[in-house]
């Protein structure tokens, strides 16, 4: 994955007013974790940040007064109806360190007919990768999978240097056989009995 390169300024006023105030010189507060440092507060552009966020787990080089970090988000704040960021936690972390994230999982191939239904028990995976080194995803195979059939953590394919971080017989996916409705006559004449 490749790295994001954006531009940080260090903050020095808290709280509610001070973010408000940010916001609205289209700048997000975030704050910096990590590596038993005291925490950095910064303020980065929020256009910039929003593209870079479009990645999951994406790798983000924050350069600034101090020179450059490397960060990845691990808790992104966002508006409940128009979506903008609020706050955003980064992780710093270093080349050849190893750090926990969830893969998004995507799936290719069609179950095997019937009506079946593919419920996902899982919609991340949980992975320890080397942060210069995390995935954007993994992707599960469900060809011909039948109704009871499920997909376990340690059947999935991961890519060198990445392994599991939950149990490997932690349920996945799992293919469920669709229910039938029962027909509306039936229906309106169980109505009828009870009354």
């Amino acid at each position: 994955m490749a790295e994001v390169k954006l531009t940080a300024e260090a903050r020095n006023d808290f709280g509610k007013g001070a973010a408000r105030r940010l916001r609205r010189e289209a700048k997000v507060p975030a704050v910096v974790y990590g590596h038993g440092a005291e925490p950095k507060h910064i303020a980065i552009d929020s256009h910039a940040l929003m593209m870079a966020l479009k990645t999951p787990n994406a790798l983000i080089r924050l350069e600034g007064e101090g020179g450059g970090e490397l960060v990845i988000p691990k808790a992104v704040q966002r508006e409940a109806i128009r979506r903008f960021l609020v706050h955003v936690d980064f992780l710093a972390v270093k080349k050849g360190e190893k750090v926990a994230v969830e893969l998004p999982i995507q799936t290719e191939g069609e179950l095997a007919p019937g009506g079946n239904l593919l419920e996902h028990v899982l919609n991340t995976l949980p992975v320890e990768a080397e942060a210069t080194h995390i995935p954007e995803s993994v992707t599960v195979s469900v060809a011909g999978l039948e109704a009871g059939q499920s997909v376990l953590a340690k059947d999935i394919v991961l890519p060198a240097g990445v392994s599991l971080a939950v149990e490997d017989d932690a349920v996945v996916l799992q293919v469920v056989a669709a229910q039938a409705e029962a027909p509306a006559e039936e229906a309106a004449e169980g109505e009828g009995e009870e009354a």
